[in-house]
This record gives C-alpha cells, sequence and structure tokens, in this order.
C-alpha cells in the first residue's frame, strides 16, 4: 500500500497547479451548497467518469469544504501520477490482502474531524451517463469502521460543453443521513445520481 505523503513545497506547487488547470480547461465549476459540519469528517462518495475527477473534487474542496483532502486512488495510478500522494492520495489494490491495510487506512483518516475523504464506489472508469452506479463493498466497509461517522455527502458529477468552447463541469451535491448497510448506502446514492442526471439532460440553452 502507497500511503499519503508529506511535503510542503511540493503540495504548495500542486495545490496551484491543479486549481490553475481545472480553471484552464473549463468553462467553470458550477455546484451547489450544502451545509458542512466542522465538527465531523467528510466521506465525499462520487461517481467516477473521467482523469479530471480526483482534480475536480480537489478544486471542489477548496472551494467549499475546505478540509485536508484525500482520495483513495488504484495503486497503479498512485505509481503512475507520482505527485498525487503528497495531495492526498493513497492506494488500494483490489482483489489483494493488502486492500484490508487500505480500508483500515481510510477509516483512521476519517477519525479526524479536519479531513475528507473522496471515494469512487464504481471502482473504475464508466460513462459519465451511465443509468446505474455499481457499488463495490469498500465503501460500506471504511464508512462501518468510524466510530465517530462522518458527514455522508454525495457528489454527482457531468460534465457538458453545450453553448461554451470549454466544458463546464456540474457537480450536484447532498448530505445524506447515517446509512444502516451498504445496501442502503448504494440505493440513497443511487438515487441522488438519477435525481441529478434528470436535472442535468434538462438543461436548454
Amino acid at each position: 500500500m502507497i500511503t499519503t505523503k508529506s511535503n510542503k513545497l511540493i503540495h504548495w506547487f500542486f495545490h496551484r497547479y491543479i486549481n490553475y488547470i481545472v480553471n484552464k480547461n473549463f468553462h467553470g465549476v458550477k455546484y451547489n451548497t450544502v451545509q458542512v459540519d466542522l465538527t465531523r469528517s467528510v466521506l465525499l462518495i462520487a461517481n467516477h467518469f473521467s482523469w479530471w475527477d480526483g482534480f475536480i473534487l480537489y478544486h471542489l474542496n477548496t472551494l467549499l469544504f475546505k478540509k485536508r483532502f484525500h482520495i483513495m486512488v488504484l495503486e497503479e495510478t498512485v505509481r503512475k501520477v507520482s505527485f498525487i500522494k503528497y495531495m492526498g492520495a493513497f492506494s488500494v489494490a483490489k482483489n489483494s490482502r493488502d486492500i484490508l491495510t487500505s480500508i483500515n487506512y481510510a477509516a483512521g483518516i476519517l477519525n479526524n474531524p479536519a479531513n475528507l475523504l473522496v471515494i469512487f464506489p464504481q471502482g473504475k472508469l464508466h460513462s459519465n451517463f451511465v443509468d446505474d452506479i455499481n457499488f463495490e463493498k469498500g465503501a460500506f466497509k471504511i464508512y462501518e469502521q468510524v466510530k465517530e461517522k462522518p458527514q455522508l455527502i454525495f457528489a454527482a458529477s457531468f460534465i457538458e460543453h453545450l453553448q461554451h468552447k470549454l466544458p463546464t463541469i456540474n457537480v450536484y451535491l447532498k448530505s445524506a443521513a447515517n446509512v444502516a448497510d451498504g445496501g442502503e448506502l448504494a440505493a440513497v446514492y443511487q438515487h441522488h445520481y438519477s435525481m441529478s442526471k434528470q436535472q442535468q439532460t434538462k438543461k436548454v440553452i
């Protein structure tokens, strides 16, 4: 497992770089605000459809959540893009004994109310406009291990050009109540995703 690393200079540089490339490559980032509980960590569950996803949510954390950013990423990705471990990324290797280490590490992050953790429950990239979000088991396994339950926030993101040369990012956020099991977590997120997609596809210019 590759854990997050601390280097203030590298973090300073790439913090500015990530926010720069998001602003440069997109017409804008649109999102609704949610009330953030300062006394609890945030577990941010999001759909996974592009190379940009982690950077978009890092940028959103800068704008809205303002917590210490962490993200669970496939091990091969952390090895390829090595700087992201200095920006809160840590690895998970699916179908490996090491996955339990990653789950425990993620739960430890959420035990600190100053932290935010992003999880992509799909586990792999899917089209931005799929109908159903497939949940792997890891998301709830992490959630149930945290002593003081984190604030659950769902993000459903969609990218479209419409009338602009550059695409616009639309992130639909919802703060959710505590859930009892993985099935409920998947169902509640699916409902949010479906409603968000419906709202997105109704946009008319």
